[in-house]
């Protein structure tokens, strides 16, 4: 009963009990008879809502929104439709994906009716039906997908789910306007397996490239070599530097070898006792 009906129908009654008391019975009853048509026959829709009405049971029309009139007993009411976005969650349990995994899927749907009269005469209960057709084909798109696919392409799965459950509804006034997978649940131990797998890839790779930094280091090595093969004074240079670092470095007294000392030019085992006194 909509505030605007219960308004009028209340001041019709009052004016019938006035009339009827003051004036004439008999036009104070009419009033009053006037009242309760009024409640019966004047009705309301909401701007988002569609109502079917059916005379002596056959379709009348689809009413609202605004004030509309019935008539009484002959018209009924049989539908109240909400033409606004609906939301309905599902989930499959324990369904096998293609390659035989066991996942628990949650997902949401999100619908409208955009045909009342087909909402109300073609199906019973359109909300009960999409709970199922949506649960239905949850399980059919996990049963053709591999598990992989349905891990890292949820934007894909959703956009079938939509197409498949839109093409089902469309003939029940409905129009389904996205589904969205909120989250895929495997089993622990499987969970535990892809943690494992994940690391060793990881691992694999680590060790690829560490083997290729080796190679590259290799590389460098031979070419330094071959360099210090063609010109023996840079080697001694080399030795020198590093002697002279190490020296520089850690404050250390390094005690050399007499071959090693003769291996070198007299001027650059001098040079290098300097840089060391220096460096002391």
């Amino acid at each position: 009963m909509n505030p605007i009906t219960l308004f009028l129908a209340a001041i019709l009654a009052l004016a019938g009990a006035a009339v009827g008391e003051f004036v004439n019975v008999f036009l104070g009853g009419v009033l009053l008879l006037a009242a309760v048509l009024t409640i019966m026959s004047l009705k309301m829709a909401n701007t988002w809502q569609k109502l079917v009405v059916l005379r002596a049971g056959k379709l009348q029309g689809v009413k609202g929104p605004g004030l509309f009139w019935i008539l009484p007993v002959v018209d009924s009411i049989v539908a109240v439709i909400d033409e606004r976005i609906q939301t309905t969650g599902f989930n499959a349990e324990r369904a096998l994906t293609k390659d035989t995994v066991p996942v628990n899927v949650d997902a949401i749907i999100f619908w409208r009716v955009h045909d009342a009269r087909q909402a109300a005469l073609e199906i019973t209960d359109y909300r009960t039906a999409i709970d199922r057709v949506a649960q239905t084909s949850l399980r059919e798109m996990i049963g053709a997908s591999m598990l992989a696919d349905l891990l890292s392409d949820r934007r894909a799965a959703d956009e079938r789910l939509r197409d498949t459950i839109g093409a089902k509804t469309a003939a029940w006034g409905v129009t389904v306007m996205s589904v969205e997978i909120r989250d895929v649940a495997i089993p622990e131990a499987l969970q535990d397996a892809m943690s494992r797998q994940a690391q060793a890839e990881r691992e694999k790779q680590a060790r690829v490239i560490l083997g290729s930094a080796e190679v590259e280091v290799a590389a460098q090595f031979v070419l330094a070599a071959k360099s210090y093969a063609d010109h023996p004074a840079a080697l001694q240079l080399r030795a020198m530097n590093i002697i002279y670092e190490t020296t520089k470095e850690r404050g250390a007294t390094i005690l050399m070898p007499t071959a090693m000392v003769d291996a070198m030019n007299p001027a650059m085992a001098m040079a290098v006792a300097g840089e060391a006194k220096k460096a002391g």
